[in-house]
C-alpha cells in the first residue's frame, strides 16, 4: 500500500531485491511498478475493492506506505486513518499474519490533525491481533533539501532562531526501505513502535547550512526567521478560515511549518520532555550530505512534499 510514493517506491525496490513476491495496490497503473511487481489498481477507501484484492491470494504481510499528502485534517482521517483501517480489517479477514506500519516519529509528541490520525491508526493495529511492526522514521532527505537551489543562487540560508533550535538524524529511502524489509523476519522488530533514523549524529539546521555552503565554496550566510512570524501566520488563517473555508486548511499548513520549524525529530523522553538524540537508533550507510553532494552535481533530484516549509 502506498507503493507509488518515495519511500513505496523504495521499499518495493528492496523487497524484490530480497528475492520478495510483491503485489502493489495503486489507484492508476504505474509502469516502473509493474516492471518489478504484480500491480492491482484498487481504491483503499473501498472496502469491496480490497476484499476483492485480498481474496485473489494468500499474502504473508501486508506493508502500509499510506500517507496523507497535506496532512490537513480531512485528509489525514481519510488516509492515514480510515484507509489503513481498510486495509487492516482486509487483512485481518484474509488471515494476514503480520502488518508493517510506515508512521512518523512526530507522533510522539501530537500537536496536528494528521498526527492524531495516525496515532488512532497505531492504537487499532497494535489491538488487532496481528502481528506489527510500527516504523517511525526521522525526517527525510527531500523534506531536509529545499534550499540547496536558494544556496546555489547566492541567497542565504533560512533558520529559525540561532538554528539549533531542532535537530534530527536524517534518513534515505533506501535505508528505510532496507529497515522496513528488515521487519518481515527479526523478531526483535515484532509487535514493537520502532523510531528509527539515519547514520551518524543528530544535524541541526544551521549544520545543514554550514555544509551546503561548504560544497558551493561559498561563505556561510544566515537569515533567521522569526518562530512568531509563523504563529501570526497561522492564527490569521485560522481566524479567516473561519468565514473563508480553503484558509482553513492553509491555517493547518502553517501549524505544520511551525511544527517541524520548532520540535525535533529525534526520541522523546516522556521523562523530561526533551529529545534524546542518544536515544534515536541508527541504521544504513547514507548521509545527508552526501545526498547533497548528489543533488549539486546533478545526479539526485529532491522530489518535496507538500509539508515543505521553504
Amino acid at each position: 500500500m502506498g507503493a507509488s510514493g518515495t519511500i513505496g517506491r523504495a521499499t518495493v525496490a528492496a523487497l524484490v531485491a530480497h528475492g520478495y513476491a510483491v503485489t502493489c495496490l495503486v489507484r492508476r497503473h504505474d509502469a516502473s511498478l509493474a516492471a518489478q511487481a504484480d500491480v492491482i489498481e484498487a481504491e483503499v477507501s473501498d472496502p469491496a475493492a480490497l476484499a476483492a484484492v485480498f481474496a485473489q491470494g494468500r499474502f504473508d504481510v501486508v506493508v502500509s506506505c499510506l500517507a496523507s499528502r497535506t496532512g490537513v485534517p480531512a485528509e489525514a482521517w481519510a488516509v492515514d486513518h480510515r484507509a489503513n483501517l481498510h486495509v487492516l480489517e482486509a487483512a485481518q479477514r484474509s488471515g494476514v499474519p503480520h502488518f508493517i506500519l510506515l508512521s512518523a516519529i512526530c507522533v510522539q509528541k501530537p500537536l496536528l490533525a494528521f498526527q492524531h490520525a495516525k496515532l488512532a491508526f497505531e492504537a487499532a493495529l497494535a489491538a488487532s491481533g496481528l502481528r506489527y511492526s510500527i516504523v517511525r522514521p526521522t525526517a527525510f532527505f527531500k523534506s531536509l533539501s529545499g534550499q540547496i537551489e536558494r544556496v546555489r543562487k547566492g541567497k542565504p540560508f533560512l533558520i529559525f532562531g540561532n538554528g539549533e533550535l531542532t535537530a534530527c538524524k536524517p534518513i534515505s529511502d533506501r535505508d528505510l526501505a532496507e529497515y522496513i524489509v528488515g521487519c518481515l523476519n527479526d523478531e526483535t522488530r515484532w509487535n514493537r513502535v520502532l523510531p528509527i533514523g539515519g547514520p551518524g549524529e543528530a544535524i541541526t539546521p544551521r549544520q545543514q547550512g554550514e555544509a551546503l555552503f561548504s560544497m558551493l565554496g561559498q561563505p556561510p550566510r544566515f537569515r533567521s526567521v522569526p518562530l512568531a512570524l509563523l504563529d501570526t501566520i497561522g492564527m490569521a488563517l485560522g481566524l479567516f478560515g473561519k468565514v473563508i473555508p480553503g484558509l482553513a486548511a492553509k491555517a493547518e499548513l502553517a501549524r505544520i511549518g511551525r511544527y517541524y520549524a520548532s520540535e525535533s525529530m529525534l526520541v522523546l523522553d516522556p521523562a523530561t520532555g526533551r529529545y534524546d538524540a542518544a536515544a534515536t537508533r541508527s541504521t544504513g550507510t547514507d548521509t545527508l550530505f552526501d545526498y547533497y553532494r548528489e543533488v549539486i552535481d546533478g545526479s539526485a533530484t529532491p522530489e518535496r512534499g507538500d509539508h515543505a516549509v521553504f
